[in-house]
């Protein structure tokens, strides 16, 4: 039987620069031969991409924060079951832009419903199927916002039209979680140059898979 792959997520504000850091070091670990497959959520499979367009589209603004929490965990639990699940059980590493700690932060803290609460509802969505480690690129929400009102191809989100003060509560439970889950979550410096960032990731990535 062939080893498991090794799940990795990636976690950080809005504009955090996740999605190009992923690129990046998926290239990376193609080139040295690794098999390894790049997701995201939510989304990652059709189901879950439709779930996607309904949170995250702008006009939208009527959506109930339980609502909101209890759809991600659906599009979660599609995308783990038919998307994820398969390739780490062929042996095939995955790079998922997103994953539980985004609900516990966006809708557990910055929502309001509570971290547990939150917690309790996506651990029956996902089950024993934790992240084996947690990339979290922390960046101030104030420099992430910049970032995309500037990238004029990036989609503006029904999260992204939020207040500062939400984007700062975010923020906050990022750093609580990152206390809370030490073991499993590595914080890097969003703030340095984007080639500092890559770097301090792929000295991460290559830990976990060499099991250090």
């Amino acid at each position: 039987m062939s080893k498991k792959g090794m799940f990795i997520s990636f976690e950080g504000c809005e504009g955090a620069g996740k999605t190009t850091v992923i690129e990046h070091l998926y290239e990376k670990m193609v080139e040295k031969g690794y098999r390894v497959m790049k997701t995201r959520e939510p989304g990652g499979i059709d189901i879950s991409e439709q779930i996607r367009t309904i949170i995250l589209h702008p006009g939208h603004k009527e959506m109930d924060s339980r609502t909101e929490a209890l759809l991600y965990a659906a599009a979660r639990r599609q995308h783990l079951v038919e998307k994820v699940i398969p390739a780490l059980e062929d042996g095939c590493h995955v790079l998922c832009d997103r994953f539980i700690d985004s609900s516990l932060a966006y809708q557990g803290a910055a929502r309001g419903i509570g971290i547990e609460d939150v917690l309790a509802v996506n651990e029956f969505a996902i089950g024993p199927y934790m992240p084996d480690g947690t990339i979290y690129i922390d960046i101030l929400p104030e420099t992430g916002l910049t970032r995309i009102f500037k990238n004029k191809d990036r989609e503006i989100n029904r999260l992204d039209n939020e207040t500062i003060h939400f984007h700062q509560r975010v923020h906050e439970a990022y750093q609580n979680l990152q206390e809370r889950y030490p073991e499993r979550i590595h914080k890097i410096n969003g703030e340095q140059s984007l080639d500092n960032v890559i770097l301090d990731a792929e000295r991460y990535l290559n830990s976990i898979l060499s099991g250090e």
